[in-house]
């Protein structure tokens, strides 16, 4: 009798009221049982900068970000791979890209190559590591991996293929089936479409599969090249940019220490790096109002200012309908009364692109910047303030490239509010994370086959706690690029070029090379990335 009174007690508590922060009454049907499996929603950028958030250091309105930020907690040393495939194959197996045949390994005859091979079959993606734990898994947006979605594991997909058409992309496909080409001027804005989807998805959920926990992958192609935004959003920053890139990078290095983000210094601007693959055909089409090298602003003439500007206004453009897409998802995730029960994790997939190329549909020089007809990139000029305040940029594994904004937000699991996580991350974590929180364990084998243990470690401990994470060293490679860290040591070498020591505990920026002065220090992270490099090219 006693237990039985318990039990209704527990009832009539469960759903009939509880007391918010604020005191206000919330009836149960706004309550989501705490004891429900945790959803999650991994939102992921493309070619987003370091600081190119208002939470991370921008002038860009980024206010859906920041509210999760504000109520979450932000890291600020997390890492992603320096480039877009790699990255997306980490996310979806929790292995390095090379022990998944996603990335070239450095070979004897050089390699080092953007090259890619079909993941081996015991690398299973994320949604057949959840399906045992009871999830239905969603994607929206990009994939850049071997395979279709639903192929993977999926449950419902929308795919954009073409990344080079925001208003009209040519390859996409629903559920794995190919969808008709998108005319101009239809109506139609990949960001939108991407999120809409999303939407899409959750609103089915809630009503065919409120039963099971959801996992969404919502992947964005902005603000990915080329710089194609609606025109409304462009116009908020025409004005913005015309003081240039260097009064750009002063400004969010500013913010971001009055933020507590970062310490230590700015970067100094190779004024002689360009663009990682060089296009001078490319260049001609665009035409002497480009620019390839972070040169001195008061050096550009009149149009070229005008130009650069607008570039910059249409990349800040992209990234605020992005939130505010963002916000349409959360605002369904409010209506299922599940936004306190999902966890939110928001990251990059490699830092701002200094590329400048035309592709696709070409350009128009004569065409509105920022329109379907136009085929414009970022270039290193504001690449370099995107990346504020580090060196280099996307497919470099110098800072610039592989430093990404980590927004964790999980109201039922995540306690603190606004703060600050420094503790050393990657990509590796995100899948051990995912896995930890729905209560899912990794394959131990698939089909008979060994599956090998993943390097990454999760991230629960350190929502709850900063200094819970340490990894024994992170490790990278791309296009011939190549680094290791261990603590707060950091060896790095751009392809062709000798190794190069930091302590990136007072130096993110990469600025002191120590490699002359601890020369004992270079020796054991060398042999420990060349026994990594050994270690996943037996896999």
């Amino acid at each position: 009798m006693k237990k039985r009174c318990m039990r209704l007690v527990g009832v009539l508590l469960l759903f009939v009221l509880r007391l918010e922060n604020n005191g206000s009454i919330v009836f149960a049907n706004d309550v989501t049982d705490a004891k429900s499996p945790t959803n999650v929603l991994l939102i992921l950028a493309d070619d987003l900068g370091y600081s190119d958030l208002a939470c991370y250091g921008s002038e860009i309105e980024t206010p859906n970000l920041d509210s999760l930020a504000a109520n979450g907690l932000r890291f600020t040393q997390f890492y992603n791979t320096a480039r877009c495939w790699p990255t997306r194959a980490v996310l979806m197996t929790g292995y390095y890209a090379q022990q998944v045949g996603r990335d070239a390994l450095p070979t004897k005859r050089g390699g080092g190559g953007g090259n890619r091979n079909p993941r081996p079959e015991w690398a299973r993606l994320l949604p057949d590591m959840l399906r045992p734990a009871g999830y239905r898994s969603y994607h929206s947006g990009k994939w850049h991996i071997d395979g279709m979605p639903l192929e993977g594991g999926f449950d419902k997909s929308y795919y954009i293929g073409d990344q080079g058409r925001f208003f009209n992309p040519t390859r996409h496909w629903k559920d794995d089936q190919p969808l008709p080409k998108v005319k101009k001027n239809s109506g139609y804005y990949g960001t939108t479409a991407i999120a809409d989807h999303a939407v899409e998805c959750l609103k089915d959920h809630q009503q065919n599969h409120s039963d099971k926990p959801f996992f969404h992958y919502l992947a964005f192609t902005a603000p990915h090249f080329p710089l194609q935004a609606l025109p409304q959003d462009i116009e908020k920053y025409k004005q913005r940019y015309l003081n240039g890139w260097a009064q750009l990078r002063a400004e969010r290095w500013n913010k971001q220490l009055q933020l507590g983000l970062l310490s230590g210094q700015l970067s100094a601007v190779e004024t002689e790096l360009g663009p990682p693959y060089d296009f001078p055909e490319h260049l001609k089409i665009l035409g002497d109002v480009e620019v390839n090298r972070p040169v001195d602003w008061s050096s550009l003439n009149g149009k070229q200012i005008l130009f650069q500007a607008e570039k910059m206004a249409i990349h800040a453009a992209m990234i605020d309908r992005m939130d505010v897409e963002i916000g349409k998802v959360l605002q369904q995730l409010r209506d299922m009364q599940q936004f306190d029960n999902t966890l939110i994790l928001f990251l990059s997939d490699n830092g701002a692109s200094a590329e400048i190329m035309v592709r696709d549909d070409g350009h128009d020089p004569a065409a509105s910047p920022g329109s379907a007809e136009s085929y414009l990139c970022l270039g290193p000029g504001w690449s370099n303030a995107c990346n504020t305040p580090f060196r280099r940029h996307k497919t470099w594994v110098h800072e610039g490239g592989i430093s990404t904004p980590l927004i964790a937000h999980w109201p039922n699991g995540i306690s603190a509010k606004g703060e600050l996580r420094r503790s050393a991350g990657h990509v590796i974590d995100v899948v051990p994370t995912i896995l930890e929180v729905c209560g899912a364990t990794p394959f131990s084998e698939w089909k008979g086959t060994p599956v090998p243990e993943a390097p990454g470690k999760s991230l629960l401990a350190e929502f709850a706690k900063e200094g819970s994470l340490a990894h024994d060293y992170l490790w990278w490679f791309h296009d011939g690029h190549k680094a290791v860290r261990m603590g707060n040591w950091k060896l790095v070498a751009a392809k062709g070029e000798p190794w190069e020591l930091y302590d990136v505990r007072i130096d993110r920026a990469e600025q002191i090379d120590r490699a002359e002065e601890w020369p004992q220090i270079v020796e054991q992270l060398e042999k420990r990335w060349n026994a990594a490099a050994e270690e996943f090219s037996k896999l």
